[in-house]
């Protein structure tokens, strides 16, 4: 893999490295952030995390301020160019990066950590015992925090360098489907606990930039769900297993069910409750069946143009 990587992805020359004073390091970790024009985002999250040992925000030819607004933080800013395959941006940051600290941390640009969190995560780290952590994102979505509608879920952020890498879905993939990994989990070679305080997650822009990276995870998706189980990396659905795996292998059964979408917005919006969060509530549900309805029509589409294909071939 790290050949391969090698070969497609951009060198560390690319690297650059801001002479910007940052504040003494309390919170001895790595921090990578994957970024494309996340100006907006940025500033939260990364002055969430200024007592970090080292930040590196992992960039994909971003047009408006996002390198900018890195360099003012002190952040050490690369540029990823995607050429498709695996593997993807923060595989490929954690694979390549001269990372110095003994424990890494994963963020997105719309995340932020709270200073009880950190405290938390500061204690953690010296847990010889433990090799990963899970946290729980608090999302935030059109102004106010979603507590309903399963839109809350944990997720294995902060790990021993070395012990986490990327499952890997699916290795035919390209620029269509974002250039960084969309519903792939970490697996740590080792034991994981969780941790108390939530991460909080800004899970939208606009409407507009959501539905664009929506589209992307729909192309994604399908090809995962056709195709994919191949992949003898990926991490097995099983009702038994983490809440990845419980979700994985729930969603497995749903897409097998006809007007599965309705059904989606049947169970997140009155069964978990998402109608006690208001119109963002109804908004945030609706949008989560518009997807399983766009990656089921990609799915047909897909399947379709495969058998067009064998056909010809015969």
């Amino acid at each position: 893999m790290q050949g391969t990587s090698s070969l497609l992805m951009p060198k560390l020359e690319d690297a650059k490295r801001v002479p910007v004073e940052r504040p003494r390091p309390t919170f001895p970790v790595t921090v990578i952030i994957p970024v494309r024009n996340e100006a907006r985002n940025l500033p939260r999250c990364l002055e969430s995390v200024r007592g970090a040992g080292e930040v590196y925000v992992i960039d994909s030819q971003s047009t408006d301020a996002t390198i900018e607004v890195a360099e003012s933080y002190g952040a050490h800013v690369v540029q990823f160019q995607y050429r498709g395959g695996w593997p993807k941006k923060r595989q490929w940051a954690m694979e390549s990066l001269p990372i110095s600290c003994d424990w890494i941390l994963l963020l997105d640009a719309d995340e932020m950590v709270t200073p009880e969190l950190e405290q938390e995560m500061r204690s953690a780290i010296q847990n010889s015992a433990v090799d990963g952590y899970y946290v729980c994102l608090r999302m935030h979505f059109l102004g106010r925090i979603l507590r309903h509608g399963d839109a809350n879920f944990w997720k294995l952020v902060l790990f021993r360098r070395g012990k986490g890498r990327y499952e890997c879905r699916f290795r035919d993939q390209d620029s269509s489907m974002a250039d960084m990994e969309v519903h792939e989990h970490i697996v740590v070679d080792g034991s994981t606990s969780r941790l108390r305080s939530a991460l909080i997650h800004n899970n939208i822009e606009s409407l507009d930039r959501y539905i664009q990276k929506h589209n992307e995870y729909s192309n994604w998706e399908a090809r995962v769900l056709l195709l994919g189980e191949q992949n003898a990396l990926e991490l097995p659905p099983s009702l038994l297993g983490t809440q990845a795996q419980r979700r994985r292998w729930l969603k497995k059964k749903l897409y097998g069910l006809p007007g599965s979408p309705v059904v989606l917005f049947l169970y997140r919006y009155f069964l978990r409750l998402g109608f006690l969060d208001g119109v963002p509530g109804l908004i945030y549900c609706g949008f989560q069946a518009v997807q399983m309805f766009h990656t089921k029509s990609k799915i047909y589409e897909l399947k379709s143009r495969l058998q067009q294909e064998a056909a010809k071939g015969n």
